[in-house]
């Protein structure tokens, strides 16, 4: 799968849940780039902002869209790496705040 195959499925499934990709298409497409190549090294698309530990299990919280997406979109905005926003953000009704990582720290390897 391209970039290109990539963001029109992901595009055309999230947004039927209310949840859009960010304005900036070239961070979308290099944070994109960023998860087929997780997928190459890893076997899954571990979010490209975080460091994964090259283990499924211990990184089934940050396999996209990671289990911190939703509270991150609901009080900031946006997710932690900043692919995708709220529908408020998308329609420019609201702001992106600054996100902080949510992951807690024993998790991290």
């Amino acid at each position: 799968m391209n970039v290109e195959q990539l963001y029109q499925a992901l595009k055309k499934s999230q947004e039927a849940k209310g949840i859009y990709f960010n304005k900036d298409k070239d961070l979308v497409f290099e944070l994109l780039e960023s998860l087929i190549l997780n997928k190459d090294r890893y076997g899954y698309m571990a979010c490209p902002c975080r460091l994964a530990c090259s283990d499924r299990e211990k990184d089934k919280d940050i396999i996209c869209p990671c289990v911190y997406r939703e509270p991150d979109l609901e009080e900031f905005g946006a997710c932690y790496c900043g692919l995708y926003v709220s529908k408020a953000v998308h329609n420019n009704q609201a702001r992106v705040k600054y996100v902080p990582e949510r992951r807690p720290p024993e998790k991290i390897c």
